[in-house]
């Protein structure tokens, strides 16, 4: 089905409104994924924060043109399906993920900060922890030492008082 003019338009606005607060644009190839698989992924994506859209290369290069994700432009040809996030990591970890199980999903490319990246790129940038995970890896890096410096104390306390008791018996 063909869209008209304004169609068209509202398409690229939409997209380009998109892509205006991402960080990250993953692209795949879908050819020969079944309707199921789709919905499947599409349902995913929605869950992680991931906008994800097939659209004509040529709408998607409107779209994205004067966007650090302009570098990508090379990298659009053939059916695709057009992954953006907010997260960095949301988008590539999504489409990296889904076409680790499933075969007919294929990795082409994205952009992220400017730069295109290619398939290995955007599987690279999925093998990063999200931005959830690396904040609680930090918080677990800052409370590491608190934790055991307590350990100690209360290890020394329990001593200390071990001694007292093993003196009190004695001296009574």
């Amino acid at each position: 089905m063909s869209l008209n003019r304004n169609e068209k338009a509202t398409v690229v606005s939409e997209v380009a409104a998109q892509a205006a607060k991402s960080q990250t644009l993953a692209l795949a190839e879908y050819r020969g994924l079944t309707v199921e698989a789709l919905n499947k992924l599409r349902v995913n994506a929605r869950a992680q924060g991931v906008y994800l859209h097939v659209l004509k290369n040529t709408l998607a290069r409107r779209a994205v043109a004067g966007t650090p994700f302009e570098a990508a432009s090379e990298s659009m040809v053939g059916p695709l399906i057009y992954g953006f996030s907010e997260d960095a990591v949301a988008a590539a970890k999504v489409i990296a993920d889904f076409a680790k199980t499933n075969d007919k999903l294929v990795v082409k490319g994205g952009a992220y900060s400017g730069k295109a990246l290619d398939a290995n790129g955007v599987k690279a940038l999925a093998a990063i922890p999200s931005k959830e995970v690396l904040l609680s890896q930090v918080a677990g890096l800052l409370k590491s030492p608190v934790q055991r410096t307590a350990a100690v104390l209360a290890a020394l306390a329990q001593q200390r008082g071990g001694a007292a008791e093993a003196e009190a018996p004695a001296a009574a």
